[in-house]
C-alpha cells in the first residue's frame, strides 16, 4: 500500500534521523489559518520555525512537508502518559481548516477520506497503537483547541483510526448536567490520568485552572455536543468506559 503526495518540503526539522521503534504516535491538527496558502508558507517557512509531516488540503490533496523519519516540529511542549515532547514520537498531520473562531467549520468529507486513507497506512507501516491517535489538545490541553470539537473522532473510530467509548447516546444524554460528588471528580481527574492526559501542568497556570483545561480537552475529543469545563456524570461515565479501552 502506498499513499500518493505532493512533495513540498519545509526546512523545520530535525535533521537526525529516527528509527522506526521511535515513531509512536499519530497527532492532528487544524491549520487554525484562514487561508490555505497562508497556512503552507507558514509550515514551510524557515522563520516560523514549525512545520508538520503531512497537510491534508480543503480538496483532500495530500502534501508531504517533512519525511516520517525525521522529526517534525508540530507538538510543541506537549506530554502523554510518560512521554514529553512529543515531537521527538509522533507524525504530525495537520488539516487545512481555520479553527475556533467565526470561521470554524466542518472539515471535508474529502479531508477526512484521506486522513483515514493516511493514518491507515502510518499505522501499519509503523505498527501504531489505536491508543495513540491523539489530538493536538490532548497533548497540549493548557495550549490548543484542535483539531477541534467539529473533529469526527467517533467516524474515524468506526474506520479503525483512534479509539472511542461505546455508550448509547440516550444514556449520555439523561447523565448530562447531573452533578457528581467529590469523590466521583477524583475519580474521574484519576480516569483522565491514566487515559493519557498529564498530570503536569506544563504552563504554571493553577490547579483549578489546568483541571477545567483538560476537562475541556477531554470534551473536545469525547463529549463534543457541550464543552463547557464542568466535570458532570456524563464526563465520568465517558472516562470510566474509556479506561477499559486504554490500558
Amino acid at each position: 500500500m502506498t499513499i500518493k503526495t505532493i512533495k513540498n518540503y519545509s526546512l523545520n526539522f530535525n535533521p537526525k534521523k529516527r528509527n522506526f521503534k521511535q515513531i509512536k504516535f499519530v497527532i492532528f491538527h487544524y491549520t487554525g489559518m484562514k487561508r490555505e496558502l497562508e497556512a503552507i508558507e507558514r509550515l514551510t517557512k524557515v522563520q516560523s520555525e514549525v512545520s508538520s509531516h503531512y497537510l491534508i488540503k480543503n480538496d483532500g490533496i495530500i502534501i508531504t512537508l517533512v519525511p516520517d523519519r525525521y522529526e517534525a516540529w508540530h507538538a510543541g511542549k506537549s506530554s502523554w502518559k510518560n512521554y514529553k515532547s512529543l515531537n521527538k514520537n509522533s507524525i504530525g498531520i495537520e488539516v487545512s481548516n481555520p479553527g475556533h473562531g467565526p470561521s470554524y467549520k466542518k472539515f471535508s468529507d474529502k479531508q477526512i477520506n484521506s486522513l483515514i486513507r493516511l493514518s491507515k497506512f502510518l499505522i501499519k507501516k509503523y505498527n501504531i497503537n489505536s491508543r495513540n491517535i491523539l489530538g493536538h489538545s490532548d497533548i497540549a490541553p493548557n495550549r490548543k483547541k484542535d483539531p477541534g470539537e467539529k473533529f469526527p473522532w467517533k467516524y474515524l473510530s468506526k474506520n479503525k483510526v483512534g479509539l472511542w467509548h461505546t455508550l448509547k447516546v440516550k444514556e449520555l444524554i439523561k447523565n448530562r448536567n447531573f452533578k457528581i460528588n467529590k469523590v466521583e471528580k477524583e475519580l474521574f481527574i484519576n480516569n483522565l490520568n491514566e487515559i493519557g492526559y498529564s498530570k503536569k501542568n506544563l504552563k504554571g497556570l493553577k490547579k483549578d485552572k489546568y483541571l477545567r483545561e483538560i476537562t475541556k480537552a477531554f470534551q473536545r475529543r469525547f463529549r463534543q455536543e457541550l464543552i463547557n469545563s464542568k466535570i458532570d456524570r456524563e464526563c465520568l461515565l465517558i472516562s470510566k468506559n474509556l479506561i477499559k479501552r486504554y490500558r
